[in-house]
Order: structure tokens, then sequence, then C-alpha cells
């Protein structure tokens, strides 16, 4: 019948969702609090697997002999276009976007700086420096409104996380990966201009609730897409449905045959924020770095690529990651406070009175970021290996031909083979901020103990006490008021006057 799922079918999305689980099955019961593990299990696996369009189109990759000049190639086309700008950005903005190649890049500055219009500011940059303005010759009208509704869009529901400030961290953090790791010497235009788009509107008029949120209170979102990926489907629609109009379509001179390329890969990279896809994402792309093969599947690897940087705040430096936890929080204790509302169940982690941030953190960092931005470094390594000219061995201990920006040539392998490694600059970031979690869980652990001997309910995380608590506490305070007072009328005559 049309429409019902084959056995097949049904048996392969069983396993998956099967091997999904065994990713978490493997944590030790003491690595993770139960919360903490119900929040990886609901937020990074399927309950139920949706069909993926496959493709045996595996294109390859233009030579990047000269991927460690990538850094410097993007300067210079910068300094070519620079006489072409179409909007003019205030000096100070221009000052902190010059540090836009850093990884560590503060997108809050921008923010404040820009008068609360960072993703306008820094998509029209990189738009710029990328000289695909030129290329794809965009009316500049035409993009200043497109980027100010994009930017509207994700003002919408006025989230503390899901914002404008986050699509631009995200957009900075693509764009480090394509031009400090070679990478975009691998794309063709329309494959960058792709890239770009959708780190751009990856997150386009969320609301500030989880895709299971929708599902279980039955949004008209939801049931328009039918339970599956229903944030993600609708960011893309809704981008497109922009796009479609004629004051908003930046894509005006496109050919056919580009705008079908650029449509089909912005798709599948936005698909594949969908957390529920993570183990299956990650797993796949492990198998296919394992294979001896002189090819990648593109759409594959920048999927990758975005979804890493989707969830990479937890490797920025410790003033950048704590400030969007503590947003990211607030949102789901916003959903939280919703679902009570609703008389739904809390979901993980947004009940503001009972959530283990330290360790949510901790167990996000470990299960989830780290392996993730490892995959894909090894990720980046392949590609680079993969057109590297072939190098004679060295016995150097240290590089000695680092480039900023670019690969640094590694000591012999065994074999023989001279790798390419790209810096990873996350992985300091994510061990600090591990160990700044850790002195903070340890903190909050020795608070609730205090307060537990107190009889008070204490927040896990801000050790502040919970409503019960204060209730308690206020209670006991005005019947300790009205015991004294009932005292202080008994008492004699002689005993008030001598008091």
């Amino acid at each position: 019948m049309e429409g019902e799922e084959s056995p097949t079918n049904s048996t392969k999305d069983k396993r998956q969702v099967g091997e999904e689980e065994d990713e978490l099955s493997e944590v030790e019961p003491d690595a993770v609090p139960q919360e903490v593990r119900e929040w990886l299990a609901s937020t990074f696996t399927r309950q139920l697997n949706t069909s993926r369009r496959k493709t045996d189109e595996k294109p390859r990759f233009r030579s990047v002999a000269n991927a460690i000049r990538a850094g410097i190639f993007v300067e210079r086309i910068y300094r070519r276009l620079s006489s072409a700008t179409f909007l003019q950005l205030p000096p100070e903005v221009t000052r902190i976007l010059k540090s836009v190649d850093e990884w560590n890049f503060d997108v809050w500055q921008l923010q404040e700086t820009s008068n609360n219009t960072p993703l306008r500011c820094l998509a029209y940059e990189l738009l710029n420096r990328y000289g695909l303005l030129h290329k794809f010759k965009m009316p500049p009208a035409t993009l200043e409104t497109f980027l100010t509704q994009v930017e509207a869009g994700y003002c919408k529901y006025k989230n503390p996380y899901h914002n404008n400030v986050h699509a631009a961290d995200v957009l900075q953090t693509i764009h480090y990966m394509l031009s400090q790791t070679g990478l975009m010497n691998w794309l063709n235009d329309v494959e960058i201009l792709a890239t770009l788009m959708a780190a751009l509107i990856h997150d386009y008029e969320h609301t500030g609730t989880t895709n299971n949120f929708h599902v279980m209170s039955g949004s008209e979102t939801a049931i328009l897409y039918n339970d599956r990926a229903v944030l993600e489907n609708h960011h893309i629609c809704a981008a497109f449905r922009l796009l479609h109009a004629e004051e908003h379509n930046v894509l005006v001179n496109l050919s056919r045959e580009e705008y079908r390329e650029f449509r089909s890969l912005v798709i599948e990279m936005v698909l594949a924020t969908d957390m529920s896809s993570h183990f299956q994402q990650i797993k796949a792309m492990k198998t296919m770095l394992s294979l001896q093969d002189t090819s990648l599947d593109k759409s594959k690897a920048l999927s990758l690529v975005l979804h890493c940087c989707d969830i990479s705040h937890p490797s920025k430096n410790w003033r950048l990651h704590e400030r969007w936890t503590t947003q990211l929080l607030e949102e789901f204790f916003r959903q939280g406070d919703k679902e009570r509302e609703l008389g739904l169940p809390y979901s993980p982690l947004c009940d503001r009175n009972n959530t283990l941030v330290a360790e949510s953190q901790i167990g996000f960092i470990d299960f989830i970021v780290d392996p993730s931005l490892g995959v894909c470094g090894d990720l980046l390594d392949k590609v680079a290996s993969l057109s590297a000219p072939p190098a004679t061995p060295t016995i150097s201990e240290e590089p000695s031909n680092a480039e900023p920006g670019g690969p640094i040539k590694r000591p012999v392998r065994p074999g023989g083979v001279v790798g390419l490694e790209v810096r990873r600059p996350w992985q300091d970031c994510l061990a600090a901020n591990k160990t700044r979690w850790k002195e903070r869980g340890m903190k909050d652990a020795e608070l609730r103990a205090e307060m537990a001997l107190r009889g008070e309910k204490v927040n896990g995380e801000t050790g502040e006490e919970g409503e019960e608590g204060e209730e308690k506490k206020e209670e006991k305070e005005e019947k300790g008021e009205e015991e004294k007072e009932s005292d202080m009328s008994e008492q004699p005559a002689s005993e008030k006057e001598e008091e």
C-alpha cells in the first residue's frame, strides 16, 4: 500500500535505532547522572528512523596542492573586492571583523557593536570575502533586504539561545573550517555558497523549543512534517520561501543547474543538524574514513562539518562557552515552564529547579562534542592527504613548515607516509572547559549536601534554593514571628516593663 513502510525498511530503522542506543549503553552507569543520560538519549538518538536520500554521486575534489595557502588566498580575495563594497559597515564593526579568522572569535562583541545585527554584518563580510557577491552577481538592494529578513526571522521568538547571535556564531565557525583548514580549496563556488548559506539559515525561525516538544504538544509544525526533523524541515522551507520572493532572491542570477546543486546541498546539510541523527552520522563518517578510497562524499563531509559547528560552543574559550551554556539552559527552562503549563512531563534538563548543569556539560563534552570534533578533524586530515604531493620522509620531531591557518607537516608515520594534519584549536578549549565544569560540579555537590542537611531544596547548578525550600523558609520565619508575638502577649506586665 502506498505510504506504508516496507518490512525491510522497518527492520533497518529498528536496527539503526538499536545501534544508536548501543553507543550510549557503553557509557558506564556511574559516568553520568541518570538525568544527563536521559538527555543524551532523548536528544542525540532517534525515536524513529526517517528514510534518508542516498546518492551514488561522489564528486571529486579540486586539487589542494595549495591548501596551506588558504588563509592568504581568502585575504587576497578580500583586498581585491573591498572596493566593491555594497553595504557600509561601521568602523568599529569592521575592526572587530578583522579577527573573524580566529577560532575564539567574539560574536557577542560583534552583536553589541553592530546594534544587534551580527548576522547581517558577518554574512555580508563573508560573502564578499569569498568573492560570491561578484561571482553570482547578487543585487545589492536584494542582498540587504534578504539578510535583514533572515536576521528578523531569528529574532521572531526572542529565544535566549537559538537566535541571530547563535546563527552568526555557527556561520563564523564554519568560515574558520573553510578558510583555515584548506577546505575551501576543494569546493567550487556553488558549494562554498551553499555551505555558508546552510550555516546562515540552519535555525531560521527557530521556536526555542525542541523537536520532541513539538511532537509531544502536537504542534502544527509537527503535524505538517509528520513528526520527523520538525524544526529542520521548517528552517529549510521558510528560508527557501523567503528566497522565492523577488525582493529577497539573491540567487536570481544562478543558472538552473547551479540552483539545483545549491538547493540539494543546503537541504542535506541543514537536515543533518537534526541532533537525533547524530550517532548515525558519526558512525557513517568513521566508516567512510576507514576505507582506502581516493574520494569522499562532499555532501556527507560538509554535513558533518556544519553539525560540528552547530554544537561547537563547548570547544570555545571558557568566557564564550559559559555564556552560551547560560543562554541555552534558560531556553531549556522556558520550555520546561511551557511543559508544566501543558501538563507534559519535563524534558531532560528543562526543570529549572532540578537540573545538574555541570554534569550535563561534562556529559555533552565527553560523549558528543569531543568525539564529533575528533572525527571532523580526521575528516579534514584525510581530505588534505588525498591531494597532498609526495613528500620525502623527515626525521624532524617538530613541525618546521607550519604556515598560519594551514596544515602542519608531521613526523613520518609507520609505512613511510608523511601526513598532513590540520590544527585543532578546539582540543585545548575542551580540556580546559571540562576541568572548569568538574570543579564547579564538586562545589555544587558540596552545596547540595550542605543544603540537604538543613532540609532545604537546592538548584543543582546555581546553589539557589528551590521554590519549595524558599516557601518552607518563609513559613518558618512567619511562624517564628507569630510565636514571638504570642510569647510577648503572655508575659506578665512586670516582665514587659523590665524588657
